[in-house]
């Protein structure tokens, strides 16, 4: 079968593999749709520091089921479903107590293991979510970003007509952006690029702030009456944004944490002790996909609008490539598969 490999930084190609057998407790997916992700553009060039080379990237990943053990989940073969892509051990402390995203021995797919961009793909039958039949292939990879996004409001424990300052109106922030809105609360959006805060306004984030024309501060404090987020989600990793959310944040407000910063921020902890503020990390997900495809599916938010193409297998060597190149161009790419 055909899979997308990174044999080793700047070096992706197309390639022959053999097709996997399914072990015990595994599903056989015929792969329909994938997406490319932020981290496969990371691994291709060599900036994640999890990941091994070679590696079959992937971990967006929707197929059809063609053959499957007995699960918990109701799922059959012939099923569309889509891939819960974070292994975990089940037997650490975190996974003790169901919070297998921050497995001590996690393992993600496409960056410790070989990922879902392949043409037939075995994977725990306890970790595939059924989507509706009638959801279009293109449209299924997003709901795992969707998870993230989603989590990461989740872990901040946002309330309705609350406001929530999102750092980075990437595919994670612009997701968070809409998922926030749709639960009643007020996104504020922040970004260097004006075209992605323009694009943020084309799908109803009204609140938005140009880093590099505007002062942040005064601006939330203008949407705030005064107040500043009671939320604040960090999505972009950049230790300066990490930094300000100090000062974005409310009295006795909560900040988290999802953007993955290349080495370590100073934070001055007598402003969090003086605002009493709660910071929380937002790894990943777990136990979100259903609400993500619900989302979705039922048009809830507009998360096909961030879909910038849709391509085919053979074209993702070339478009990674691009990507890197332009990032400015892309928002997010899904490939058709098979």
């Amino acid at each position: 079968m055909k899979g997308v490999r990174i044999k080793e930084p700047r070096k992706v190609d197309l390639i022959d593999i053999q097709t996997k057998e399914p072990s015990k407790g595994e599903a056989l997916l015929k792969v329909k749709s994938a997406g490319i992700c932020g981290s496969d553009i990371g691994a291709f060039r060599g900036a994640n520091q999890l990941v091994s080379y070679p590696r079959i990237i992937g971990h967006e990943i929707a197929g059809e089921v063609l053959s499957i053990p007995e699960n918990t989940r109701g799922i059959k073969k012939g099923d569309k479903v889509i891939v819960d892509p974070y292994l975990y051990c089940g037997h650490c402390y975190p996974c003790s107590i169901k919070r297998t995203n921050c497995c001590e021995k996690l393992e993600v797919l496409g960056v410790h293991v070989d990922g879902g961009m392949v043409e037939y793909f075995t994977h725990p039958a306890e970790m595939l979510y059924k989507v509706p039949d009638d959801m279009e292939w293109g449209l299924i990879p997003l709901a795992e970003p969707l998870t993230i996004a989603i989590h990461g409001l989740h872990r901040g424990r946002l309330k309705e007509g609350e406001h929530v300052a999102i750092n980075g109106a990437g595919t994670i922030g612009l997701l968070a952006a809409m998922a926030a809105q749709y639960y009643g609360a007020i996104p504020i959006l922040i970004d260097l690029v004006e075209d992605r805060l323009e694009f943020a306004k084309s799908l109803g984030i009204t609140n938005v702030i140009n880093l590099l024309e505007e002062d942040v501060i005064e601006k939330i404090s203008k949407y705030t009456d005064g107040r500043r987020a009671e939320m604040v989600l960090e999505a972009s990793g950049a230790n300066e944004a990490i930094r300000n959310t100090l000062e974005m944040v409310s009295y006795a407000g909560r900040i988290v944490f999802t953007g993955w910063p290349k080495k370590e921020t100073l934070l001055p902890t007598d402003i969090i002790t003086k605002k009493e503020i709660d910071i929380r990390g937002g790894r990943t997900s777990v136990g979100e996909f259903e609400e993500a495809i619900d989302l979705i599916y039922n048009n809830k938010i507009k998360a096909k609008a961030i879909i910038t193409k849709i391509i085919s297998m053979e074209d993702v060597p070339e478009t990674i490539i691009d990507i890197e190149e332009n990032p400015g161009d892309y928002l997010k790419v899904n490939v058709m598969v098979s």
